[in-house]
Formats: C-alpha cells, structure tokens, sequence
C-alpha cells in the first residue's frame, strides 16, 4: 500500500524530468532561452503552461478543504469570477507587455518598468518586492506536497520528506530545462490534471449513487451549502477575493513573463480567449468534491486534506496515486515556473544591474540556476515550520502581488506616470500592508467598539483592496507634481512601443 503509491509518484517525476532533459538539449545556452524560451511559444503551449502554472496546491488541496467547509461558492471566486477577470486583465496588462517586450527585449517586469523611468532603484523595489511575496508561494508547493505524500503513504513518508523530495527535483528539474522545458511539461500536466480529476469525480459520484445524492447529503448536512451567499461567502468577501486574486495572478512573475513569450499577437488573443473555458473544468469538479464531502460518511482528520480522504475512500489505492500524482503535477508545474522567474527578477533586476553590469548572457544563465537551488532550498527550511494553513499562505501573497497591479497599469497607459510617481505608489501600499501581515494586532476602542487597527480585512472587505485603490491615486497624484521620466521614448512605451 506504501510502494505502489510511491512507485506511481516517482514514475510520474521520472517522466517530467525526460522531458526536462530533452529541451535542454533542443534549447540554447543564452539567458533569454533559459528565461522565455526564446519567445517562441505557440497557443497550445502558452495556454497550457500558464493554466498549469497557476494551479497549485492550492488547487487540489486548498480549494477543496475551503468548499469543504464553508460551501460550494469559491466556484464563483475561482471558476467563474476569477477566469473572466484574469482574462481581461490578460489582454489590459499583457497585450500592452507583449508589445513591449517584443520592441524592446524585455525579460522582466522590473526590467521594463526600470528602463521605462530610466531608475535601477525602481527596478530594484518591483524586484524585491516580487520576490518577497513569491517566497511564501513557493513554500505553500512544498507544504501540498509534503502533505501530499505523508498522506498518500499513510504517514510512512514524513511531512518534512515529501517536501524535501518536491524540493529536490524542482532544483534539478529548473537548472536543466529552463522555461522551454517547463512549458513542454505544463503542456502535459495540464493535459493530465484535468483528466484525472474529472476521472475521479465520475468515480466518487458513481461510488455514492449519483450527483443528486451527493448534492442531497451535502444540503442535509448543511443546508447553508445551498444558499448563496451563506457562511463564509458574504458578498465583500466574494468581491475582494476574486479581485485580489486576478490582479495578483497578473503580477504573478511566473506568470507575468508568459506575457513576454507569445510567437505572436494571434497567439496571444486566442490564449486569453480560451482561458475561463479551462478554468471552469478544473475548478468545477475539485470544489464540488470538497462541498460533496461534507455530506458523506466519512472523517476528515483536522489538518488533512478532503480530497486524499474521498480517493483513499472511494477509489481504488492506485488511482489515489495517480490523482496525488496530479497534485504533484500541480505543485510541480507551479514551483518550477516560480523558481524560473524568481531566478530571472533576481539576476536580471539585482545581480546585474547592482553586482555585475558587465555580465555575459552565458554567465548570468549559471547565475540564475543558482539562485534556483538557493531560493528552493530556503523555502523547503521555512515550509517545515508550517506557517499558516495553504489558504492562509496563499491569500497573503495574492494580496501582495495584487498591490503591485495599479501602478503599472497607471504605467502602461498613461505616459505623464513619473518615476516618484511609481516608487511611491508601489512603495507605500506594500509598506503598509506588510504591517497588517507582519506587526501584531493593535486594538482601540471606537465608541464602545473594539476595532483592530492592523486587521486584514474590515467590514468583510479585504484592506488589500484600499492598498490597491492607495496605489493607483499615489502613483497619479505623485506624477502630477513631480519631474517626468528622463527616457525620450516614454511616450511610444506607453502606447505599446510602437
């Protein structure tokens, strides 16, 4: 029962690094194939590894545990909310960048905005603040996987060995094949993930006597799941998480470089174009599952995931090797790309323009895969002290990266936006909500009323949103009395470096 699982696992990462070891033979040795793949990318490919890139443990794990609890809505957030919003905002931030980036050979968002405002500083801070937010995100793969596999294998793989396993190939995996093999392999776990997945739906609903008995356990048990709005899912939460978590994906660095990498601007519309009909099928069924369970038989041990306990119950132990297999492949094809990008802000926007500016594409490559093995070896160490459940960890770096978002609209489309301009509004906001994250609460008393100055959400409305509006109004306001940028082309950067 530990074997067979274990061998479905490892036979599974076998088969991703072949593929790794194939695009690093195919590929070239320069920085921007390591980084963009030489911005060669086709719809299928761009649209398969963005879609797997972004589904996580989360996906599989958080996702459920949510619905679990608190009802089916997060569908609404993530299926339908999230995956028209993102798409839009594909075509509002990554058209503009594509054009950009293929005028002026950009690589990373710190690059563009730092030679946009003539600023190293500016490119520096979007840098930092990226990789800060992207650090917890990471972790948050290792913990679904170190969970994963303590699950899977009955507690005979511990929590901290799983995650260190994940850990290992991700350093292995990133170093060789470089974005082109990772969006090979999106391409493939993509493909699987909504395969198994909706496999295993069909299982579980056949095991329990249908979708309407499912649906009728689940109402019995909560008759709240069968209302909208119910619970958790107030509209101020519903509205502040599906806009933090769209405009966050956006500055994703993982998933902002895709914007870089379309072959052309067709490729591009059709894969933003095709983006909510893949979103659905995999958010669907993986947060019907969770709510379905609330109504089933069965004990979901605190701390454990809901989707191991229905597979361990309803399918065999084989085909919960194979859906964990999925998870892994989600975990993986997240972690890899982070790992990626982080490697690409981190010696594109810190080593080279502050520690060596003379540096050859050759040698910054090497650097980057370094940096690969540091950063996924920092956050294996922090994952092991478990801070915060994958929910807890995943919504803090959404909200970070979703600050990031007004500014560089604001920068995009409007060529008075100014380098103070910029470096106040995305300063301050990610001051501010780094104390809600990092300063313990204060409370005063307001008129017989205990208020939490340093709360992460007020009246249900998450303060991110206010740090987001902040940003835009300081990065106007500070443009409209300060000096313009010094680059004489700002104005043909704002339009699309036509």
């Amino acid at each position: 029962m530990t074997l067979q699982p274990l061998g479905i696992v490892f036979g599974y990462l076998l088969l991703a690094l072949g593929v790794g070891l194939l695009a690093y033979r195919v590929g070239g040795s320069d920085a921007e194939d390591f980084y963009l793949a030489s911005r060669t990318l086709g719809t299928l490919v761009l649209l398969f590894t963005t879609f797997a890139t972004l589904l996580s443990a989360f996906t599989f794990f958080g996702g459920p545990n949510l619905a679990y609890a608190a009802g089916p809505e997060w569908i609404l957030v993530m299926g339908v909310m999230d995956g028209i919003l993102f798409a839009l905002l594909w075509y509002v931030v990554g058209y503009r960048q594509w054009l950009i980036g293929r005028a002026r050979e950009y690589v990373t968002l710190g690059e563009m905005l730092g030679d946009r405002f003539a600023s190293p500083g500016l490119r520096g801070l979007v840098a930092g603040v990226s990789l800060l937010w992207l650090f917890p995100y990471v972790m948050l793969q290792q913990m679904g996987a170190g969970e994963a596999i303590r699950g899977l294998t009955g507690g005979a793989v511990p929590y901290w060995g799983g995650a260190a396993l994940i850990t290992l190939f991700m350093i292995v995996y990133v170093m060789l094949a470089g974005l082109r093999g990772v969006a090979w392999t999106d391409t493939l776990q993509g493909l699987f993930m909504l395969s198994v997945l909706w496999i295993a739906v069909v299982w579980i609903v056949g095991s329990i006597g249908g979708v309407g008995a499912a649906t009728r356990g689940m109402v019995a048990a909560n008759p709240d799941f069968a209302a909208l709005g119910g619970g958790l899912y107030t509209p101020q939460f519903i509205v502040s998480s599906a806009i933090t978590i769209a405009f966050g994906v956006a500055m994703f660095p993982q998933i902002n470089q895709r914007f870089f990498v379309a072959k052309s601007a067709t490729v591009l519309k059709r894969s933003f174009a095709l983006w909510p009909v893949l979103v659905l099928l995999l958010f669907v069924p993986a947060f019907l599952l969770g709510a379905w369970a609330a109504g089933l038989p069965i004990e979901v041990p605190e701390g454990a995931n809901v989707l191991s306990v229905l597979l361990s119950e309803y399918t065999p132990a084989w085909f919960a090797a194979l859906v964990v297999a999925g998870a892994m492949a989600a975990m993986m094809s997240s972690s890899d790309s982070m790992l990626l990008s982080g490697s690409a802000y981190f010696t594109r926007d810190l080593y080279r323009p502050f520690v060596r500016p003379d540096a050859s594409d050759h040698r910054e490559a090497w650097v980057a895969r370094i940096g690969v093995a540091v950063f996924a070896t920092l956050a294996f160490v922090a994952s092991l002290s478990r801070p915060g459940t994958l929910i807890e960890v995943g919504d803090t770096a959404f909200s970070g990266f979703a600050l990031l978002a007004p500014p560089v609209i604001v920068a995009l489309y409007w060529e008075a936006t100014t380098r103070d301009g910029m470096l106040v509004g995305v300063g301050v906001p990610q001051a501010l909500y780094l104390a809600h994250v990092l300063v313990p609460t204060t409370s005063v008393d307001v008129g017989g009323t205990t208020v939490d100055l340093l709360a992460r959400a007020y009246g249900g409305w998450d303060v991110a949103l206010a740090f987001m509006v902040l940003g835009a109004i300081l990065t106007v306001g500070v443009s409209l009395v300060s000096s313009p940028a010094v680059d004489e082309d700002a104005a043909a950067f704002a339009v699309g470096g036509d």
